[in-house]
């Protein structure tokens, strides 16, 4: 959840800023907050009573052992991409810094390289680039926001021009949901522990407030008056050096962690479909060569299209896990008897096929479809053909057990 006041959503907020009006920008951040908050509680709420993580829980919320280990390789491919666009992000910021000699795609090559091998051999210099990078990164934030926006007030920031691609609401509602909602599936991770329903919203609202409200506030004002959504110039023009390396201890700490919660992902998504655990040093090393490669390759040009395709990609899985916790009930006596026993339940559903059908007719939705809001189209569409699809077999099963009358 912490993730949520970092680069990437300052990255996000500079886009929206770059690419509408300041009430577009403002509107789309609470229009997506209210569904990003709304999903994260839900699901938090889920992990809190149930006392598992997000895996386990989609495990017995329609998905199955196989579906949410699909769920997982999902997950550690967005991980995969995040990478990619942080690492570029290091890369332009070490190439900036060197009088551009180097070259993007060079930089690229090297910083991935390097991070992934410290990653891989568990280089501990890393943790502690993690403790000092949100800190140093909302000391800079503030003092961006003094110097940036000291000199304009509010009116002349509205009638700034948005000199970037001009992004409609509903567009820039999809990516507002595309760059949190990975961590909304996480919550139940954190939210275990939690003691009751009343830290369950908490945690969500002040993940709101920080991440989407103030960081990515800030960054919408920022982008406004300096006419730019590049993050390496907001920094240098704003802070000089100093603004660079706090980006490339931000972007340190957040790859570290992208990249073994991906490389992780996937050596438990093996294990779990063959029973075969791949190395977990050799799977980083080619999941970094991977994430390096979509550097190199200008996933960061594609940001927007990124968050979108994470924006419709994963409202359906959640909404699919909702839908069962909360409607269908469909594995609640069996979640309930396993917290009387203390251990996960023996009995699991090999694998979802509803719930995996429906999770992938509502992506396409969201994808293809022209009209409203991409991410709730995905969202709706996923939850209520899997409701239909599992009271249709609910049916036909009392159908084929119960006899005809003489």
């Amino acid at each position: 959840m912490g993730t949520l006041t970092a680069l990437d959503q300052f990255m996000l907020g500079a886009v929206l800023g770059n690419s509408m009006t300041l009430i577009d920008a403002f509107s789309t951040i609470v229009i997506g907050s209210l569904i990003f908050g709304g999903v994260t509680y839900g699901l938090g709420l889920a992990g809190m009573r149930e006392g598992i993580s997000g895996s386990l829980l989609a495990r017995w919320c329609g998905f199955g052992r196989i579906g949410s280990v699909l769920i997982g390789v999902v997950v550690a491919v967005s991980l995969l991409g995040w990478f990619g666009i942080q690492n570029a992000i290091f890369a332009k910021s070490l190439d900036f810094a060197l009088g551009k000699k180097l070259g993007f795609g060079l930089a690229a090559g090297l910083s991935g390289s390097l991070l992934t091998l410290l990653v891989a051999f568990g280089f501990k210099a890393l943790r502690i680039a993690a403790r000092i990078a949100v800190p140093m990164f909302i000391i800079l934030v503030a003092f961006i926001s003094v110097t940036a926006l000291s000199s304009h007030n509010l009116q002349e920031i509205i009638q700034l021009a948005s000199p970037g691609e001009p992004l409609t609401i509903s567009a820039g509602i999809t990516i507002v949901v595309g760059g949190a909602i990975v961590a909304s599936l996480m919550t139940p991770d954190l939210t275990r522990y939690s003691k009751n329903s009343k830290h369950v919203l908490g945690a969500t609202i002040f993940t709101i407030i920080a991440g989407e409200f103030v960081v990515n506030g800030l960054a919408i004002l920022i982008a406004k008056t300096l006419g730019t959504a590049d993050v390496v110039t907001i920094m240098s023009q704003a802070a000089g050096g100093a603004g660079l390396l706090v980006v490339v201890f931000s972007t340190l700490r957040v790859n570290d962690l992208n990249l073994y919660s991906s490389s992780l992902g996937i050596v438990n998504a093996v294990e779990g479909i063959t029973g075969k655990k791949l190395k977990y040093t050799y799977t980083t090393l080619v999941i970094g060569i991977l994430g390096t490669t979509l550097s190199v390759l200008g996933i960061l040009d594609r940001f927007v299209d990124f968050l979108t395709v994470l924006g419709v990609v994963f409202p359906p899985i959640i909404g699919i896990m909702l839908v069962d916790y909360y409607l269908l009930r469909s594995s609640r006596k069996i979640l309930d008897d396993s917290q009387l026993t203390g251990k996960l339940p023996d009995e699991t559903v090999t694998i979802g096929w509803a719930a995996i059908g429906a999770n992938i007719v509502g992506g396409i939705v969201g994808l293809v479809t022209e009209w409203g809001v991409p991410t709730i189209n995905s969202l709706l569409a996923a939850s209520l053909l899997y409701w239909a699809l599992k009271l249709a077999f609910s049916r036909a099963q009392k159908s084929a057990i119960t006899p005809d009358p003489l």
